[in-house]
């Protein structure tokens, strides 16, 4: 999987890079919900997550840490080296995504919602958003 490619599949994502050439940080909204780097020789990005599902994940794959210089609780660094299935990855995107989107203003979520619709925002969320 192409990770930058997936992540600016999601909709309204860009790419900025405000520290320099490195990491790339992915926003929606202006707000961050991928952080894009190289550690120790591999490509890992820092994903958002549900603090009970993060640590079951942490649990499950020895490649996902508690985010590297984020808030540990409530961020993930997944390291993307082959032994994370394609489709969990693109899920652990998927929900960071989708949580970021869930904390805008009102008027920020709402307009993303008419603009590309619940399906494609919500992507993979199980139907979690209380909206």
């Amino acid at each position: 999987m192409d990770l930058r490619s997936y992540l600016l599949s999601k909709p309204e994502a860009e790419e900025d890079f405000p520290f320099g050439p490195e990491p790339a940080v992915f926003k929606v909204q202006g707000k961050l919900f991928a952080l894009v780097m190289q550690r120790e020789g591999a490509l890992c990005v820092n994903l958002k997550c549900d603090p009970q599902q993060a640590i079951g994940l942490r649990d499950l794959f020895p490649a996902v840490t508690p985010g590297y210089h984020m808030n540990k609780r409530h961020w993930n660094t997944v390291r993307d080296d082959g032994s994370i299935p394609v489709g969990e990855l693109q899920r652990m995107i998927d929900h960071s995504y989708a949580l970021v989107v869930k904390g805008l203003s009102r008027p920020q979520r709402l307009g993303l919602e008419a603009r590309h619709g619940k399906a494609l925002i919500y992507a993979g969320q199980g139907g979690e958003h209380d909206g």
